[in-house]
Protein backbone atom coordinates (compact mmCIF):
# COMPACT_ATOMS: atom_id res chain seq x y z
CA UNK A 1 0.00 0.00 0.00
CA UNK A 2 1.29 3.79 -0.87
CA UNK A 3 0.82 6.81 1.42
CA UNK A 4 1.36 9.98 0.58
CA UNK A 5 2.95 11.95 3.45
CA UNK A 6 3.86 15.80 4.08
CA UNK A 7 7.22 16.60 5.18
CA UNK A 8 6.98 20.20 6.72
CA UNK A 9 9.78 22.68 7.69
CA UNK A 10 7.89 25.44 9.03
CA UNK A 11 10.22 28.96 10.12
CA UNK A 12 9.06 32.18 10.98
CA UNK A 13 8.32 33.43 7.24
CA UNK A 14 8.64 30.70 5.17
CA UNK A 15 6.87 27.12 5.37
CA UNK A 16 9.37 24.67 3.19
CA UNK A 17 7.55 21.91 2.45
CA UNK A 18 7.91 18.29 0.04
CA UNK A 19 4.85 16.01 -0.43
CA UNK A 20 6.25 12.26 -0.71
CA UNK A 21 4.70 8.47 -1.91
CA UNK A 22 6.04 6.24 0.51
CA UNK A 23 7.26 3.52 1.42
CA UNK A 24 9.06 4.28 -1.97
CA UNK A 25 10.39 7.30 -0.83
CA UNK A 26 9.51 8.99 -4.26
CA UNK A 27 8.77 12.88 -4.62
CA UNK A 28 5.92 13.69 -5.29
CA UNK A 29 6.02 17.64 -5.35
CA UNK A 30 8.15 20.24 -3.10
CA UNK A 31 8.63 23.92 -2.60
CA UNK A 32 8.76 26.91 -0.05
CA UNK A 33 6.86 29.59 0.39
CA UNK A 34 8.68 32.48 1.32
CA UNK A 35 8.28 36.08 2.76
CA UNK A 36 5.11 34.53 5.07
CA UNK A 37 3.15 38.18 6.41
CA UNK A 38 4.48 40.52 3.41
CA UNK A 39 2.46 41.46 0.80
CA UNK A 40 5.02 39.91 -1.86
CA UNK A 41 5.03 36.46 -0.36
CA UNK A 42 6.49 33.90 -2.93
CA UNK A 43 4.96 30.17 -3.30
CA UNK A 44 6.97 28.20 -5.13
CA UNK A 45 6.06 23.96 -6.05
CA UNK A 46 7.79 21.82 -8.17
CA UNK A 47 7.38 18.56 -9.16
CA UNK A 48 9.22 16.13 -11.55
CA UNK A 49 7.70 17.32 -14.65
CA UNK A 50 6.84 20.92 -13.82
CA UNK A 51 7.46 23.97 -11.57
CA UNK A 52 4.88 26.89 -10.54
CA UNK A 53 5.79 30.08 -8.90
CA UNK A 54 3.59 32.64 -8.24
CA UNK A 55 3.76 36.55 -5.63
CA UNK A 56 1.13 37.45 -3.43
CA UNK A 57 0.09 38.77 -0.35
CA UNK A 58 0.11 36.01 2.40
CA UNK A 59 -0.79 36.83 5.74
CA UNK A 60 0.29 33.71 8.16
CA UNK A 61 0.83 30.40 8.31
CA UNK A 62 -2.89 29.86 8.56
CA UNK A 63 -3.41 31.35 5.19
CA UNK A 64 0.07 29.78 3.84
CA UNK A 65 -0.91 25.95 4.72
CA UNK A 66 -4.53 26.75 3.12
CA UNK A 67 -2.50 27.98 0.33
CA UNK A 68 -0.89 25.03 -0.52
CA UNK A 69 -3.25 22.68 0.25
CA UNK A 70 -5.56 24.61 -3.00
CA UNK A 71 -2.56 24.73 -4.96
CA UNK A 72 -1.73 20.80 -4.50
CA UNK A 73 -5.60 20.45 -5.15
CA UNK A 74 -5.53 22.68 -8.12
CA UNK A 75 -2.49 21.51 -9.93
CA UNK A 76 -3.80 18.03 -9.87
CA UNK A 77 -0.89 17.04 -7.81
CA UNK A 78 -3.12 15.23 -5.32
CA UNK A 79 -7.38 15.38 -5.77
CA UNK A 80 -7.74 16.46 -2.42
CA UNK A 81 -6.35 17.15 1.04
CA UNK A 82 -7.91 14.02 2.09
CA UNK A 83 -5.37 11.87 -0.33
CA UNK A 84 -2.85 13.29 2.57
CA UNK A 85 -2.29 10.48 5.19
CA UNK A 86 -0.04 11.98 7.76
CA UNK A 87 2.39 14.97 8.11
CA UNK A 88 5.49 15.42 10.01
CA UNK A 89 7.16 18.05 11.18
CA UNK A 90 10.82 19.13 11.82
CA UNK A 91 10.76 20.87 15.49
CA UNK A 92 14.26 22.14 16.92
CA UNK A 93 14.41 20.95 20.28
CA UNK A 94 12.87 18.40 22.13
CA UNK A 95 14.95 18.67 25.20
CA UNK A 96 15.71 15.20 27.42
CA UNK A 97 11.48 14.97 27.11
CA UNK A 98 11.48 13.61 23.46
CA UNK A 99 14.09 10.78 22.53
CA UNK A 100 12.08 10.00 19.30
CA UNK A 101 9.97 11.00 16.97
CA UNK A 102 6.01 11.31 18.38
CA UNK A 103 2.73 11.66 17.55
CA UNK A 104 0.94 14.90 18.06
CA UNK A 105 -1.35 15.06 20.62
CA UNK A 106 -2.58 18.05 22.90
CA UNK A 107 -0.32 17.28 25.31
CA UNK A 108 2.85 16.92 23.36
CA UNK A 109 2.14 20.52 21.48
CA UNK A 110 2.16 21.76 24.55
CA UNK A 111 5.20 19.84 26.04
CA UNK A 112 7.17 21.83 22.51
CA UNK A 113 5.60 25.33 23.29
CA UNK A 114 7.21 24.65 26.29
CA UNK A 115 10.88 24.05 25.25
CA UNK A 116 10.49 27.34 23.47
CA UNK A 117 12.90 28.75 26.47
CA UNK A 118 15.68 26.27 25.25
CA UNK A 119 15.06 27.23 21.28
CA UNK A 120 12.70 30.58 21.00
CA UNK A 121 13.42 31.16 17.14
CA UNK A 122 12.19 27.74 16.32
CA UNK A 123 10.13 25.87 18.51
CA UNK A 124 7.22 28.55 18.74
CA UNK A 125 6.79 28.67 14.93
CA UNK A 126 6.90 24.60 14.65
CA UNK A 127 4.87 24.71 16.84
CA UNK A 128 2.58 27.11 14.89
CA UNK A 129 3.18 25.08 12.01
CA UNK A 130 1.77 21.68 13.45
CA UNK A 131 -1.16 23.66 15.00
CA UNK A 132 -2.34 24.99 11.60
CA UNK A 133 -1.85 22.07 9.95
CA UNK A 134 -4.04 20.04 12.89
CA UNK A 135 -6.62 22.63 12.62
CA UNK A 136 -7.13 22.32 8.45
CA UNK A 137 -6.85 18.74 8.74
CA UNK A 138 -7.89 16.98 11.81
CA UNK A 139 -8.32 13.71 11.08
CA UNK A 140 -4.67 13.06 9.35
CA UNK A 141 -2.38 12.09 12.26
CA UNK A 142 0.79 14.74 13.04
CA UNK A 143 4.23 13.22 14.04
CA UNK A 144 6.89 15.60 15.40
CA UNK A 145 10.32 14.71 14.34
CA UNK A 146 12.68 16.90 16.92
CA UNK A 147 16.37 17.76 15.71
CA UNK A 148 17.60 16.58 18.80
CA UNK A 149 16.18 13.34 19.43
CA UNK A 150 19.24 11.26 17.80
CA UNK A 151 21.73 12.79 20.68
CA UNK A 152 19.90 11.70 23.68
CA UNK A 153 22.04 8.49 23.38
CA UNK A 154 25.27 10.75 24.73
CA UNK A 155 26.23 9.50 27.51
CA UNK A 156 26.78 12.36 31.01
CA UNK A 157 30.24 13.41 29.84
CA UNK A 158 29.60 13.98 26.38
CA UNK A 159 26.65 16.27 27.03
CA UNK A 160 26.93 17.53 30.90
CA UNK A 161 28.81 21.18 30.80
CA UNK A 162 31.74 21.95 33.84
CA UNK A 163 29.06 24.30 35.98
CA UNK A 164 27.57 24.79 38.87
CA UNK A 165 25.02 21.20 39.24
CA UNK A 166 21.87 23.01 39.26
CA UNK A 167 22.32 25.33 35.81
CA UNK A 168 21.82 21.21 34.69
CA UNK A 169 19.40 20.23 37.22
CA UNK A 170 17.60 23.54 37.27
CA UNK A 171 17.87 25.21 33.61
CA UNK A 172 17.92 22.11 31.76
CA UNK A 173 21.87 23.72 30.35
CA UNK A 174 23.36 20.79 28.67
CA UNK A 175 24.46 19.87 25.17
CA UNK A 176 21.88 18.76 23.34
CA UNK A 177 23.07 18.71 19.70
CA UNK A 178 21.27 19.36 16.73
CA UNK A 179 20.79 18.43 12.98
CA UNK A 180 20.02 14.80 14.24
CA UNK A 181 17.56 14.20 11.70
CA UNK A 182 20.60 14.85 8.70
CA UNK A 183 23.18 12.69 10.69
CA UNK A 184 20.68 9.65 11.54
CA UNK A 185 19.78 9.66 7.74
CA UNK A 186 23.04 9.71 6.05
CA UNK A 187 24.72 7.64 8.32
CA UNK A 188 21.96 4.92 8.07
CA UNK A 189 22.57 5.45 4.16
CA UNK A 190 26.30 4.18 4.47
CA UNK A 191 25.44 1.70 6.16
CA UNK A 192 23.44 0.50 2.97
CA UNK A 193 25.95 1.34 0.65
CA UNK A 194 28.86 -0.36 2.36
CA UNK A 195 26.46 -3.52 2.86
CA UNK A 196 27.61 -3.63 6.47
CA UNK A 197 25.35 -3.40 9.67
CA UNK A 198 25.83 0.18 11.03
CA UNK A 199 25.91 -1.60 14.95
CA UNK A 200 29.57 -2.83 13.73
CA UNK A 201 30.80 1.10 11.96
CA UNK A 202 32.46 4.04 13.93
CA UNK A 203 31.37 7.16 12.10
CA UNK A 204 32.24 10.85 11.98
CA UNK A 205 29.33 12.58 10.26
CA UNK A 206 29.94 16.26 8.75
CA UNK A 207 27.13 18.06 8.44
CA UNK A 208 28.55 21.15 6.72
CA UNK A 209 26.63 24.39 5.37
CA UNK A 210 25.65 28.00 6.67
CA UNK A 211 25.24 25.57 9.93
CA UNK A 212 27.73 23.09 10.41
CA UNK A 213 27.86 20.00 12.83
CA UNK A 214 29.98 17.00 13.56
CA UNK A 215 28.83 14.05 14.87
CA UNK A 216 30.78 10.98 16.42
CA UNK A 217 28.34 7.80 15.31
CA UNK A 218 29.42 4.43 17.18
CA UNK A 219 27.57 1.56 16.83
CA UNK A 220 24.39 3.52 15.32
CA UNK A 221 24.61 5.45 18.20
CA UNK A 222 25.35 9.58 18.76
CA UNK A 223 28.00 9.67 21.14
CA UNK A 224 29.52 13.19 20.75
CA UNK A 225 28.48 15.88 18.55
CA UNK A 226 30.01 19.99 18.35
CA UNK A 227 26.30 21.63 18.67
CA UNK A 228 25.93 22.52 22.37
CA UNK A 229 23.11 23.82 24.44
CA UNK A 230 22.16 25.58 21.12
CA UNK A 231 23.05 25.52 17.16
CA UNK A 232 25.88 28.30 18.17
CA UNK A 233 28.51 26.12 19.87
CA UNK A 234 31.21 23.49 17.79
CA UNK A 235 33.04 24.37 14.48
CA UNK A 236 33.21 27.36 12.57
CA UNK A 237 29.79 28.45 10.25
CA UNK A 238 28.87 30.63 7.95
CA UNK A 239 27.94 33.04 10.33
CA UNK A 240 28.62 31.55 13.64
CA UNK A 241 31.71 31.74 15.91
CA UNK A 242 31.05 28.24 16.74
CA UNK A 243 33.31 27.73 20.40
CA UNK A 244 35.09 30.53 21.79
CA UNK A 245 37.39 31.56 24.95
CA UNK A 246 33.78 32.45 26.82
CA UNK A 247 35.50 35.19 29.10
CA UNK A 248 35.86 36.73 25.83
CA UNK A 249 31.97 38.05 26.02
CA UNK A 250 32.12 39.53 29.28
CA UNK A 251 35.54 41.76 27.75
CA UNK A 252 33.78 43.00 24.88
CA UNK A 253 30.33 43.41 26.90
CA UNK A 254 32.42 45.90 29.22
CA UNK A 255 34.77 47.59 26.24
CA UNK A 256 32.27 47.97 23.80
CA UNK A 257 28.77 48.43 26.34
CA UNK A 258 27.36 45.57 24.36
CA UNK A 259 24.11 44.19 26.07
CA UNK A 260 23.27 40.47 25.80
CA UNK A 261 20.96 40.63 22.58
CA UNK A 262 23.78 42.16 21.02
CA UNK A 263 26.45 39.54 22.05
CA UNK A 264 24.37 37.08 20.52
CA UNK A 265 23.94 38.88 17.54
CA UNK A 266 27.48 39.30 17.21
CA UNK A 267 28.52 35.29 17.88
CA UNK A 268 25.29 34.51 15.60
CA UNK A 269 25.29 36.61 13.21
CA UNK A 270 28.50 38.50 12.77
CA UNK A 271 31.23 35.75 12.83
CA UNK A 272 32.53 32.78 10.82
CA UNK A 273 33.35 32.53 7.78
CA UNK A 274 32.27 36.53 7.29
CA UNK A 275 33.52 37.42 10.03
CA UNK A 276 37.10 36.55 9.20
CA UNK A 277 36.71 36.92 5.35
CA UNK A 278 35.09 39.87 5.66
CA UNK A 279 33.57 39.02 1.82
CA UNK A 280 30.29 36.45 2.61
CA UNK A 281 28.92 33.43 5.30
CA UNK A 282 28.86 31.79 1.70
CA UNK A 283 31.46 29.15 1.12
CA UNK A 284 31.57 29.69 -2.41
CA UNK A 285 32.13 33.51 -2.47
CA UNK A 286 34.57 33.05 -0.11
CA UNK A 287 36.66 30.31 -1.99
CA UNK A 288 36.82 32.28 -4.91
CA UNK A 289 38.03 35.54 -2.94
CA UNK A 290 40.54 33.25 -1.56
CA UNK A 291 41.64 32.40 -4.78
CA UNK A 292 42.11 35.66 -6.14
CA UNK A 293 44.47 36.66 -3.59
CA UNK A 294 42.26 37.87 -0.77
CA UNK A 295 44.55 37.07 2.25
CA UNK A 296 41.13 37.39 5.04
CA UNK A 297 39.20 35.04 2.32
CA UNK A 298 42.15 32.15 2.55
CA UNK A 299 42.68 32.38 6.38
CA UNK A 300 38.77 32.07 6.35
CA UNK A 301 38.84 28.52 4.76
CA UNK A 302 41.67 27.58 6.50
CA UNK A 303 40.20 28.10 10.17
CA UNK A 304 37.28 26.24 9.19
CA UNK A 305 39.02 23.18 8.01
CA UNK A 306 41.16 23.51 11.18
CA UNK A 307 38.75 23.44 13.24
CA UNK A 308 36.55 20.06 11.72
CA UNK A 309 39.54 18.26 11.31
CA UNK A 310 40.18 19.20 15.35
CA UNK A 311 36.79 17.67 16.16
CA UNK A 312 37.07 14.76 14.11
CA UNK A 313 40.47 14.09 15.84
CA UNK A 314 38.74 14.07 18.65
CA UNK A 315 36.28 11.96 17.56
CA UNK A 316 38.20 9.40 16.60
CA UNK A 317 39.98 9.38 20.06
CA UNK A 318 36.72 8.85 21.86
CA UNK A 319 35.70 5.92 19.78
CA UNK A 320 39.15 4.03 19.21
CA UNK A 321 39.29 4.23 15.78
CA UNK A 322 37.41 5.09 12.81
CA UNK A 323 35.52 2.97 10.01
CA UNK A 324 34.23 5.71 7.82
CA UNK A 325 34.31 9.28 7.37
CA UNK A 326 30.89 10.90 5.69
CA UNK A 327 30.47 14.51 4.16
CA UNK A 328 27.00 15.82 3.70
CA UNK A 329 25.25 19.33 3.77
CA UNK A 330 25.78 22.12 1.47
CA UNK A 331 29.29 22.65 1.64
CA UNK A 332 29.68 18.48 2.06
CA UNK A 333 28.28 17.54 -0.84
CA UNK A 334 29.68 20.24 -3.33
CA UNK A 335 33.27 21.62 -2.31
CA UNK A 336 35.92 19.34 -3.13
CA UNK A 337 38.22 21.98 -1.68
CA UNK A 338 36.65 21.87 1.85
CA UNK A 339 36.84 18.35 2.30
CA UNK A 340 40.53 18.06 0.67
CA UNK A 341 41.45 20.47 3.24
CA UNK A 342 39.45 18.77 5.82
CA UNK A 343 41.26 15.56 5.25
CA UNK A 344 44.75 17.10 4.31
CA UNK A 345 47.50 15.32 6.86
CA UNK A 346 45.04 12.32 8.19
CA UNK A 347 47.14 9.68 5.96
CA UNK A 348 48.59 8.29 9.23
CA UNK A 349 45.06 7.75 10.06
CA UNK A 350 44.54 5.47 6.76
CA UNK A 351 42.26 7.88 5.64
CA UNK A 352 43.57 9.27 2.25
CA UNK A 353 41.65 11.03 -0.50
CA UNK A 354 41.90 10.09 -4.23
CA UNK A 355 42.30 13.55 -5.49
CA UNK A 356 40.24 12.79 -8.83
CA UNK A 357 37.11 11.33 -7.30
CA UNK A 358 37.11 14.05 -4.82
CA UNK A 359 36.81 16.71 -7.99
CA UNK A 360 33.91 14.48 -9.43
CA UNK A 361 31.73 13.96 -6.34
CA UNK A 362 31.85 10.52 -6.31
CA UNK A 363 29.79 8.50 -3.83
CA UNK A 364 32.96 7.20 -2.33
CA UNK A 365 36.45 9.64 -2.74
CA UNK A 366 38.96 7.52 -0.48
CA UNK A 367 42.14 6.33 -2.30
CA UNK A 368 42.22 2.64 -3.48
CA UNK A 369 44.68 1.67 -0.67
CA UNK A 370 42.87 3.76 2.07
CA UNK A 371 42.04 1.93 5.09
CA UNK A 372 38.77 4.82 5.90
CA UNK A 373 35.89 5.18 3.93
CA UNK A 374 35.48 8.46 3.22
CA UNK A 375 31.72 9.38 1.61
CA UNK A 376 29.66 12.04 -0.10
CA UNK A 377 25.95 11.61 0.59
CA UNK A 378 23.39 13.56 0.04
CA UNK A 379 21.01 14.36 2.86
CA UNK A 380 17.37 13.74 2.82
CA UNK A 381 15.60 15.24 5.82
CA UNK A 382 12.33 15.25 4.83
CA UNK A 383 12.91 11.43 3.70
CA UNK A 384 13.76 10.72 7.55
CA UNK A 385 10.33 12.67 8.38
CA UNK A 386 8.14 10.74 6.27
CA UNK A 387 10.05 7.51 7.40
CA UNK A 388 9.31 8.77 10.76
CA UNK A 389 5.73 9.16 10.18
CA UNK A 390 5.18 6.01 8.95
CA UNK A 391 6.99 4.47 11.82
CA UNK A 392 5.13 6.53 14.32
CA UNK A 393 1.73 7.02 13.05
CA UNK A 394 1.22 4.31 10.47
CA UNK A 395 2.37 1.21 11.34
CA UNK A 396 -0.06 -0.61 14.13
CA UNK A 397 2.54 -2.02 15.99
CA UNK A 398 4.48 0.99 16.49
CA UNK A 399 3.80 2.01 20.56
CA UNK A 400 3.03 5.55 20.85
CA UNK A 401 5.53 7.71 23.10
CA UNK A 402 3.77 10.60 24.86
CA UNK A 403 5.35 12.53 27.70
CA UNK A 404 4.01 12.42 30.99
Amino acid sequence: MSYKIMAINAGSSSLKFQLLAMPQGSTLCQGLIERIGMPDARITLKTPAEKWQETLPIADHREAVTLLLEKLSGYRIIRSPEEIDGVGHRVAHGGEIFKDSVRVTDETLAEIERLAELAPLHNPVNALGISVFRQLLPDVPAVAVFDTAFHQTLEEPAYIYPLPWRYYSELGIRRYGFHGTSHKYVSATLAEKLGVPLSALRVVCCHLGNGSSICAIKGGRSVNTSMGFTPQSGVMMGTRSGDIDPSILPWVALREGKSPQQLNHLLNNESGLLGVSGVSPDYRDVEQAAEGGNRQAQLALTLFAERIRATIGSYIMQMGGLDALVFTGGIGENSARARAAICQNLHFLGLIVDEEKNRQNAAFIQAENAMVKVAVINTNEELMIARDVMRVALTETVTQRVPA
